[in-house]
């Protein structure tokens, strides 16, 4: 979830904030001017998805990182001719292009129905892309709420602050979820996202290489899954090279993110954190030995961030081409 612009709201007022904007978004937006988007767009990221399984991760990490910048606008979808815009950043240029696509060609699928043109924005259709590739990979279905306007502003120096990293602890982490509205249970509920998707060895090869003469490796790590790691992720680290976050289920949206951290294969430090310290260590218990009680957690969060800086009513734009301002 880590690795994408600037929440103006201050914290202070927060919870405020994502009362009033959450309140204008609704489960039947589209009831009269699109009834049928859920089902376009569904049918459009079924076909992208069968294409290519970076589909899942790429989408739900392109909403993560939207949501967690800007607020959920869609502003991480927006392109710059100087190479200013928040899918610039250091933090963002390793997101699947395959993410990017996928909403193209769900607005496409929209927009392709004459009583849907531009009406729908494409903050919504990330938000329903996002839902489709969980439950596609086994994950569970949810109802969206919708009414997202498109934001206007989308700039990559925004992006370093608030995006959490794969080093922080669990007060770090508890820290950055929180200027979201979020807690620490949906906080760890939200870091099961990392059941599906991968990671470039340089996130992660402090772990396993410390650079010092001994090259140790991290105390926390399963030492047989670090000298794995060691072998996918030479010390002259190629950045092209990847890893699954999940060594044991890649594919599957399942709970066994969890059972890998009770077993010390947590690929981030800010993933295995959340079993070594004893504040998280109970939820993550409790998600590994109960894969319902995790989704229905991962549900009540994802629905939680979908609301976070959403710009609704006659905020923003509803955009034709999601890569830019009309």
């Amino acid at each position: 979830m880590q690795s994408q612009s600037l929440i103006i709201v201050p914290f202070i007022l927060l919870p405020l904030f994502l009362t009033s904007a959450s309140a204008q978004l609704s489960l039947n937006f589209y009831s009269k001017t699109c009834p049928n988007v859920e089902s376009l767009v569904r049918s459009a990221v079924q076909e992208k998805f069968q294409q290519t399984f970076i589909t899942a991760s790429g989408t739900l990490r392109l909403f993560f990182h939207d949501c967690f910048v800007r607020g959920c606008d869609g502003s991480v979808l927006l392109a710059s001719p100087t190479n200013q815009a928040e899918k610039d950043s250091f933090d963002d240029l390793s997101l699947a292009g395959d993410g990017f696509d996928t909403v193209i060609k769900a607005k496409a699928a929209v927009d392709g129905n004459p009583n849907c043109r531009n009406k729908v924005s494409c903050a919504d259709i990330l938000a329903l892309a996002t839902r489709d590739v969980i439950n596609l990979t086994g994950g569970p279905f949810y109802q969206v709420e919708l009414g997202r306007r498109d934001g206007l502003i989308s700039t990559k120096t925004s992006v370093n602050h608030n995006l959490p990293k794969p080093w922080f602890n669990l007060d770090q982490l508890n820290t950055k979820f929180s200027e979201h509205g979020l807690s620490q249970t949906d906080m760890v509920a939200l870091s099961g996202a990392h059941t599906i998707g991968f990671s470039h060895c340089s996130r992660f090869s402090r772990r396993i290489y410390d650079f010092s003469p001994t090259n140790k490796i991290d105390p926390t790590l399963n030492f047989q899954y670090a000298l794995q790691l060691r072998q996918m992720c030479p010390v002259n680290v190629d950045p092209s090279i990847v890893v699954n976050m999940d060594p044991t289920t890649p594919q599957t949206f399942d709970n066994a993110y969890f059972r890998n951290l009770r077993q010390g294969m947590g690929l981030f430090s800010s993933d295995q954190i959340l079993f070594t310290d004893p504040r998280s260590q109970p939820t993550v218990n409790l998600f590994a030995s109960d894969k319902a009680a995790f989704q229905q957690a991962f549900v009540d969060a994802i629905t939680k961030l979908g609301r976070v800086g959403v710009l609704t009513g006659n905020q923003g734009e509803i955009r034709q081409d999601c890569s830019r301002v009309n």
